[in-house]
């Protein structure tokens, strides 16, 4: 706590996320600890508390309010409970829970004045999130797992284990409540912590959790390298017109496929669209390899991509310099007006205002 504290520029009004569960509830008794300090590191510091009610068990508001209880009693203050509609997102139940989570964190935040927000996440809960991330074939930044800071979002207890949240329960004696959710395996994560993970324990030897985690921290350096790098060669490149987005074809097309397919999601996502997953980035990506005009390629959250040839753009008007005035760099440092490179263009529009 100490450290995630100091590595954030010491905040002096933090907020405690607690659900009631274990590593949440040892998070707000440790946290407690400097609230009744009142400074970290001779740093002043106060602690609020929150707690968000899902609504989707029975009995949760009753949960919510013995839990805020329980804060009170180990000195947070002020304590809020937030009931939050969680509303169907498509991207699963965890992902809809979450995203109504961390709205509600947020906007405590805000209310209270706190500059941190601390999370409970564990080093058990890294590993789940880098294994889950492995089964479902994503890239580098879902194998990166969770951060340990990320805005105003803390997770002090990445490198705790799941029993050490228990024994600093059991010591503070207070009585953590257990989500039956955690358990159910209707949910992908309550299946890899309760078939998957002891499996491979056993059948590896101890330390996987651990690994998996060191993974999760190696991929995050990497990630950032990429992504840093990525955003830089995409503002580069790109040309914005009021329906969308689009990159000089030859350009994109001479990228390391590594930088090549995050250019292309991030122009998605200016377009308006959301995260596309890797088959939909090939599809896009492929587009480059076409002969003459080729797509449209549908992309999540009603983008679409498509490409120009060269051909057809100087065939968009009688005049080749007016056809391709929307192609052009812009003014040059001289305020002569340049054209681009003479190749074709990968396109993103909303399908909402395409007229395409």
């Amino acid at each position: 706590m100490q450290n995630a504290l100091s590595s954030a520029g010491y905040p002096s009004r933090v907020l405690v996320a607690c659900s009631g569960g274990p590593d949440s509830l040892a998070l707000a008794a440790v946290a407690a600890y400097f609230a009744r300090r009142g400074h970290v590191d001779g740093h002043p510091v106060s602690v609020a508390g929150v707690v968000v009610d899902h609504q989707l068990q029975a009995g949760s508001a009753e949960v919510a309010a013995r839990t805020a209880t329980v804060l009170r009693e180990l000195g947070l203050s002020p304590v809020e409970v937030r009931t939050v509609e969680v509303a169907a997102t498509g991207f699963g139940p965890e992902a809809a829970a979450r995203d109504a989570r961390h709205a509600a964190l947020e906007s405590a935040a805000s209310r209270l004045d706190c500059d941190a927000i601390l999370l409970g996440h564990t080093l058990d809960d890294q590993a789940e999130q880098v294994l889950l991330g492995l089964a479902r074939g994503s890239g580098t930044r879902s194998l990166a797992g969770m951060r340990p800071a990320r805005g105003r979002l803390l997770r002090p207890f990445l490198g705790l284990r799941r029993e050490e949240t228990l024994e600093i329960c059991r010591v503070e004696e207070l009585s953590p409540w257990h989500d039956p959710s955690n358990s159910d395996p209707a949910f992908a994560r309550s299946r890899t912590r309760v078939e998957v993970m002891p499996v491979l324990e056993e059948k590896l030897g101890p330390g996987v959790a651990e690994s998996l985690a060191r993974t999760a921290a190696i991929l995050q350096q990497d990630a950032d390298f990429l992504e840093e790098l990525a955003n830089e060669t995409y503002l580069s490149l790109v040309q914005r017109v009021d329906d969308g987005a689009w990159l000089p074809e030859d350009a994109v097309r001479e990228l390391p496929a590594a930088l090549r397919f995050r250019v292309i999601a991030k122009a998605a996502a200016d377009a308006g669209g959301q995260q596309p997953g890797y088959g939909r980035l090939q599809a896009a990506e492929a587009l480059l390899r076409r002969q003459g005009s080729a797509g449209p390629v549908e992309l999540p959250g009603h983008v679409r991509v498509y490409r120009l040839s060269l051909s057809d753009l100087e065939q968009e008007g009688p005049v080749s310099a007016g056809a391709l005035s929307a192609f052009s760099a812009g003014a040059a440092a001289d305020g002569v007006p340049r054209l681009a490179p003479r190749c074709g263009k990968l396109v993103f529009r909303h399908q909402k205002s395409s007229q395409q």
